[in-house]
């Protein structure tokens, strides 16, 4: 039987010097004794699947709502991909795989619904009361949200997957927070499942918008990489379709994005004799990125993805709603708490009215929003 303190001895030899060691947790907020069979980030990992939070995701949105198609992206669905993608940067650098699972699933579970959209919306109904970052909500799900355990309050997670929630940073995420040295560097699987965020959002919102239609082959020619990326696909498969050319495209750019990410971070941490957790503490950059020729054929990709995606006009009517929504939804618990659900009319007086609304719809998903939405202004379409 292979027993927890075979695991961390196992993760003690193998990993990586600069990798995180189970053994050396920082430990919970609330001490539990350590189980007998499975490690601290082993257990982290589990109890965010189970966590309510993380079920909600699989109906939250991540660039088209879920009404639109069952083939496009959800939360859920974007959470899955950054887990395989970062558990294969991982296994490549050889560090902790169990602690970049826990915070690649981790990740999102503070998100609204609606996407950024929803979260943009939230933010400005409390600009006043100390705004909205989905990444410091997550770490509160985890913290208090979460009644799963009799002992404590949230889920009880460790120092280090919740240091790692709270600094997860992206092209839209920039969250600051006194609990965590904001001048100590992520850990280095913290970093990985910022990486994998990225590749994953990339990849499938590409292929997400060549499926409805918003973006045409032609974006091969307008976007570098992307016509690298095309150009091997037709020289190993030239008499694809062009459904099928797409997906293999897809296929390609993740592959390119890894072994890149891969080869330039394992450079840097030559270069730079990171020889330990401390050295990528404290070292004057993150230590996973992509080389730099990549990372400017990546940037262009985001921009066009920007320009021609995110603001393209079926978006932007989607999202302009969905803020109507979580707008108008928060307006109406202010102006009258006894809407609220019992629970968190109790919330309210632990915590303020405005955090209490916040709580319970950053919690919806979309379609229990678009239900609530109805039942607030439309009560004879339903009750």
């Amino acid at each position: 039987m292979l027993t927890r303190e075979m695991m961390a001895e196992r993760e003690a030899r193998d990993l990586a010097p600069y990798a995180m060691r189970s053994a050396l947790s920082r430990g919970r907020v609330h001490p539990e004794p350590e189980h007998p069979l499975r490690t601290a980030y082993q257990r982290d990992r589990e109890r965010i699947i189970h966590a309510t939070a993380f079920r909600r995701l699989e109906y939250k949105t991540q660039v088209f709502v879920n009404h639109e198609g069952d083939h496009y992206r959800t939360r859920l669905t974007h959470t899955i991909e950054v887990a395989q993608i970062a558990r294969a940067i991982a296994r490549i650098l050889n560090v902790n795989e169990d602690l970049v699972e826990a915070v690649a699933l981790a990740h999102d579970v503070g998100h609204t619904p609606f996407g950024h959209s929803g979260e943009d919306a939230l933010r400005e109904c409390m600009k006043d009361h100390g705004g909205f970052e989905h990444n410091i909500h997550g770490l509160r799900v985890v913290d208090v949200l979460e009644r799963r355990y009799p002992e404590f309050r949230g889920l009880n997670l460790t120092w280090e997957v919740r240091e790692s929630i709270a600094k997860h940073t992206s092209a839209y995420d920039h969250p600051t927070t006194r609990e965590f040295d904001p001048e100590l560097r992520s850990l280095v699987e913290a970093q990985i499942v910022d990486a994998a965020d990225g590749i994953a959002y990339i990849s499938h919102d590409l292929d997400d918008a060549f499926a409805a239609g918003i973006l045409t082959p032609a974006a091969y020619e307008q976007v570098e990489l992307l016509g690298i990326v095309s150009a091997e696909v037709k020289s190993r498969y030239p008499d694809l379709d062009e459904r099928d050319h797409r997906i293999q495209v897809v296929r390609f750019l993740i592959n390119r994005l890894v072994t890149d990410i891969c080869a330039a971070t394992l450079a840097r941490i030559e270069s730079q004799g990171i020889a330990s957790v401390e050295h990528v503490r404290l070292a004057p950059m993150n230590i996973v990125t992509f080389s730099e020729s990549l990372q400017r054929l990546k940037e262009a990709l985001q921009k066009h993805l920007l320009d021609n995606v995110y603001r393209h006009y079926r978006v932007v009517r989607m999202t302009t709603k969905a803020q109507r929504f979580v707008k108008e939804i928060f307006e109406a618990y202010l102006n009258d708490r006894r809407q609220l659900p019992p629970d968190h009319q109790m919330h309210v007086q632990e915590f303020g009215l405005h955090e209490a609304i916040r709580d319970y719809v950053a919690g919806m998903t979309d379609r229990y929003a678009q239900e609530e939405y109805l039942k607030l202004f439309e009560p004879n379409e339903r009750t």
